[in-house]
């Protein structure tokens, strides 16, 4: 893929940056503090604002771009990335279905704020049609009760896409959409997981009892939320791709340079034929899922959005980062469980990415249920 001017002077921008804030990568990991001073360079350097339209002071980038952007980070900071994936999660129902007040009101705020995406519930997975958080109306307004679960960034974010019932007789075309704010009065933050990996941007239980949220926050029409988070998913599941290719890409790195000055029976590292077809398999295995993931990412450019597309590279793409972190640890050995290491933490983000968005499970679902249609 050959990439414009404008990319590459992105690209250079933002690995300036990604290297800087990887400083901080262990000490976010071991706290599981958000880090708003990573957020802050993001917001200075608009990075955060990157998908808004420009006629909202956004850099109105398309997916390729944002994908490009977050392969380079999470190369450097998983987490980072995530962060920004998760705000960009977040903003995309609104850049697809606000109407123009809407517009108005929210895009100038999260170009300095973070947005977050709230569908799953403890009954409601994988199955949207289990969500049982209840919208009822209440004068020009609407009185959301329940809870909802694994909201990435759902307890530091200022604007949250949640997905209700507001008919609960008509299973998932009874789902609505509703934009609301964390000062909402009935509105609480429940507990905030405690991850394995992507310490620093976690999940979180959000609470809602008696939340009164204003009937103009409501996205498109009643009974439009399924449609609503499925036109999301399809368009940021390349974007969790994009980070599985850069998690990669640093593993790969960071194990030919290990390899270039390691030894092994007194012989250098890279002598050895098993770990030279280690690196040759884990370039090949990068290279090919990159490939799948810039084309799920251009079809969403070119209107052409492809569920299928998004799936399988949504899919390829975090398996392989397992697969490939996995191997940048057999070729460190017994230093690559070690914090000494960023292998051990990088194959803990990877993880992540199996299951958020849909885990790989679903995804061959998907994938399948597409061949076969």
């Amino acid at each position: 893929m050959e990439l414009t001017e404008k990319q590459n002077r992105l690209i250079e921008k933002v690995r300036d940056i990604a290297k800087k804030i990887s400083l901080r990568n262990r000490e976010v990991d071991a706290t599981s503090e958000f880090p708003w001073d990573i957020f802050n360079i993001f917001k200075e350097n608009q990075i955060l604002d990157l998908p808004i339209p420009e006629e909202f002071e956004g850099g109105g980038a398309g997916s390729v771009t944002c994908c490009l952007v977050l392969e380079e980070i999470a190369r450097y900071s998983p987490g980072s990335a995530h962060m920004l994936a998760g705000h960009w999660l977040g903003f995309t129902p609104l850049q697809l279905f606000c109407n123009p007040f809407q517009r108005g009101k929210y895009f100038p705020r999260l170009r300095s704020e973070l947005a977050a995406f709230s569908l799953t519930e403890p009954a409601a997975g994988s199955d949207a049609g289990g969500v049982i958080t209840e919208a009822k109306r209440s004068g020009e307004g609407y009185l959301l009760n329940g809870t909802k679960i694994y909201c990435t960034q759902g307890h530091v974010a200022s604007v949250i896409t949640v997905f209700v019932k507001t008919d609960t007789d008509k299973g998932i075309k009874g789902l609505s959409a509703f934009i609301v704010g964390k000062e909402y009065s009935g509105f609480s933050v429940g507990k905030v997981e405690d991850q394995m990996g992507m310490r620093g941007t976690p999940a979180a239980e959000l609470i809602f009892q008696d939340c009164l949220v204003p009937g103009e926050n409501l996205l498109k029409k009643e009974g439009e939320g399924f449609n609503i988070a499925m036109k999301t998913l399809d368009r940021t599941r390349p974007k969790d791709a994009a980070i599985a290719v850069g998690i990669a890409q640093g593993a790969l790195d960071y194990a030919i340079g290990f390899v270039k000055r390691g030894f092994f029976m007194r012989e250098p590292l890279f002598h050895s034929q098993g770990v030279q077809f280690l690196l040759a398999d884990m370039a090949i295995a990068i290279e090919a899922a990159r490939l799948l993931v810039y084309k799920a990412a251009a079809l969403v450019d070119e209107g052409k959005v492809s569920t299928l597309h998004s799936a399988m590279a949504k899919c390829l793409a975090t398996d392989m980062a397992m697969k490939v972190t996995e191997q940048a640890i057999d070729i460190l050995g017994a230093e690559g469980v070690s914090e000494d290491h960023p292998v051990e933490m990088f194959i803990r983000d990877a993880k992540l990415l199996q299951i958020l968005e849909g885990t790989n499970q679903i995804q061959r679902l998907i994938i399948s249920r597409s061949l076969l249609s």
